[in-house]
């Protein structure tokens, strides 16, 4: 059973918005693609996890806290006799292992150890359990699961999963015969309660409303779009087609993102997105997916 879905975070929906509407440094565009493909290797392994029997509870994208220290843990699989605690790398091409750290194989980059961000994950989540007088065993795994990874020299350890090695662990997972009691309750719900909120903006670039592009974006390409029919707009650039009430709820979702300080209304989303639709259309599309306070001129939305 799935308690907590995993959901991108609003630091990569941030800047995802922001990388079409402004210019991004090459720094910001390398963390914006590593959010990018963490994240999409995550939900590869959701979709392994969901395909799970026996009793389960599945904790997804947890950050806690011990000894005043955060750490993340991508995936909390609650079983019987054991609590998996999973750490995913989505790493594409060929790395080294070598001394006990990771590089690169085409020019010897020294990668951010994932080893050690497990140990110390093992460890606090360890004293996550004593702080909360919970008393489970834990099994921390790092798993890597890109198919174009190939890590040379690995190290035989059990607690490194590599792509070819993926379904096996989640097959002899899987074997395990798991009934939950109560005791199990307890912990998941403790969990979710304590689990805290991720969003890190002092990663994101400086930006002001004035300082960026307004108009509604591609989300294939991020080219503007401009409207093809009273129904549809279409991406000059790739011809991809999207709904034109869909298109302003989602830039309002974005406007709501980029600047919770500002006031979602009619003008100001008509300002935002910048086609020429009628103000009906706009307040239309706010009317239905968004909560109308007040019922005069300064009506907003939430």
């Amino acid at each position: 059973m799935n308690l907590k879905e995993r959901t991108e975070s609003a630091v990569l929906r941030c800047l995802r918005s922001l990388n079409a509407r402004m210019e991004l440094s090459e720094s910001e565009k390398f963390y914006l693609s590593n959010l990018e493909a963490g994240f999409e290797g995550e939900v590869a392994f959701d979709k392994l996890s969901a395909k799970l029997k026996e009793e389960r509870y599945i904790l997804n994208d947890m950050l806690l806290e011990a000894n005043r220290s955060d750490f993340q843990i991508d995936s909390i699989i609650i079983s019987e006799g054991i609590i998996d605690a999973i750490d995913v790398k989505y790493f594409k091409g060929d790395y080294v292992w070598k001394d006990g750290e990771i590089y690169t194989r085409q020019n010897g980059y020294k990668c951010k150890n994932p080893f050690e961000q497990l140990k110390r994950s093992n460890y606090l989540f360890n004293q996550y359990l004593r702080e909360n007088k919970l008393n489970f065993l834990v099994r921390s795994t790092l798993v890597f699961n890109h198919p174009e990874f190939t890590l040379y020299n690995a190290p035989e350890d059990d607690s490194i999963i590599l792509p070819t090695q993926v379904n096996r662990f989640m097959a002899e997972m899987d074997s395990r015969p798991s009934k939950l009691h109560d005791g199990h309750k307890k912990l998941a719900n403790i969990l979710l309660t304590s689990n805290k909120d991720g969003s890190n903006y002092s990663k994101l670039p400086a930006y002001t409303y004035e300082g960026i592009k307004k108009g509604i974006f591609c989300e294939k390409c991020l080219c503007k779009m401009n409207t093809l029919n009273k129904y549809f707009l279409i991406c000059g650039n790739c011809g991809g087609q999207e709904r034109i009430e869909n298109a302003i709820v989602r830039s309002a979702n974005e406007f709501k993102l980029l600047f919770p300080q500002r006031i979602l209304t009619t003008q100001s989303i008509m300002d935002w997105c910048q086609v020429n639709f009628s103000s009906r259309t706009y307040l239309r599309a706010l009317q239905r997916h968004f909560k109308a306070v007040g019922k005069t001129k300064n009506t907003y939305y939430v």
